[in-house]
């Protein structure tokens, strides 16, 4: 796994230090946890298709719903770039033999919670991995 950071250059926040704890929380798919670092007016939106879910209990529930449809959830992360304000992290979703590239945008607060989390899916990949189950 190769990990690149760009520099954080938001005063006060640490980009880094949040994102470690985000993707720790991922890595237990803890939804509590997950939720607890997003802002009370959240949105999370999968770029396939689908409407954006607004709301810490809707975004909550939409992550519970992934671990549920992908019960061996792990990740391998790619590259994590940050900006001013938010960090793109390219990444694998890996689950059994389900594997497929995501790329996330994600927008901190300034108070230091995920305000936004947009999720882009290799389709092609997604239904591949989705094929080789059914």
């Amino acid at each position: 796994m190769q990990l690149l950071k760009g520099t954080p250059v938001t005063p006060g926040l640490d980009l880094n230090a949040i994102s470690e704890r985000y993707f720790a929380a991922w890595a237990a798919r803890d939804v509590d946890a997950i939720a607890a670092l997003h802002t009370a007016d959240t949105r999370f939106c999968t770029h396939a298709g689908s409407d954006p879910v607004i709301g810490r209990a809707d975004v909550k529930a939409a992550f519970a719903g992934i671990f549920e449809q992908f019960p061996q959830f792990s990740f391998e992360v790619y590259r994590v770039l940050y900006g001013a304000d938010h960090w793109v992290l390219d990444w694998a979703l890996i689950s059994g033999d389900v594997r497929f590239d995501c790329l996330d945008v994600v927008n901190v607060s300034p108070d230091g919670l995920v305000a936004r989390k947009d999720t882009f899916i290799d389709a092609s990949q997604l239904q591949t991995a989705l094929g080789k189950t059914a």
